[in-house]
């Protein structure tokens, strides 16, 4: 028999916990009754500021996925889960609200692995990075130095 703790089911439980801060996000959010919307009374001769979308969020890891949630422009939650031995990541998102218009979706998935070999993309550096290790090299320093 299988115990919860064995390697193999751990990432399910990753999960799993990710979906419970999300739903107690949810919970949090729909306790306050304005959806992330500060509160107090505005006169017409005070001057309107936007309200600040509050931080919610939270992450957490083990030595094999990391897990964050945080809260999309929309407000609806969403949770990445980064499986970092096999490199990918994987997005969703959960909105709360009546049983027929709450849901959890999943918004993609990617291997990542290539991606994190990349030197630059969509970099709006200064410097590129095949510029910087050229100067490092120049001077007789590594660019990518152990320590």
């Amino acid at each position: 028999m299988k115990s919860w703790l064995e390697p193999r089911t751990a990432p399910a439980w990753i999960v799993f916990a990710g979906l419970v801060l999300v739903a107690l996000g949810l919970a949090a959010e729909s306790q306050t009754g304005n959806n992330g919307q500060g509160g107090g009374t505005t006169s017409s001769t005070q001057s309107t500021k936007p309200f600040a979308t509050p931080g919610y969020g939270t992450s957490d890891s083990n030595n094999r996925m990391i897990a964050v949630t945080g809260v999309d422009v929309t407000g609806g939650s969403i949770l990445y889960l980064i499986d970092t031995e096999n490199r990918h990541i994987s997005v969703y998102s959960a909105q709360g609200g009546t049983s027929s218009t709450s849901n959890i979706k999943w918004i993609g998935g990617r291997n990542i692995d290539l991606d994190l070999q990349v030197d630059g993309f969509n970099d709006k550096s200064e410097h590129s990075f095949k510029e910087l290790a050229r100067r490092f090299a120049e001077n007789g320093a590594s660019a990518t130095s152990e320590k």
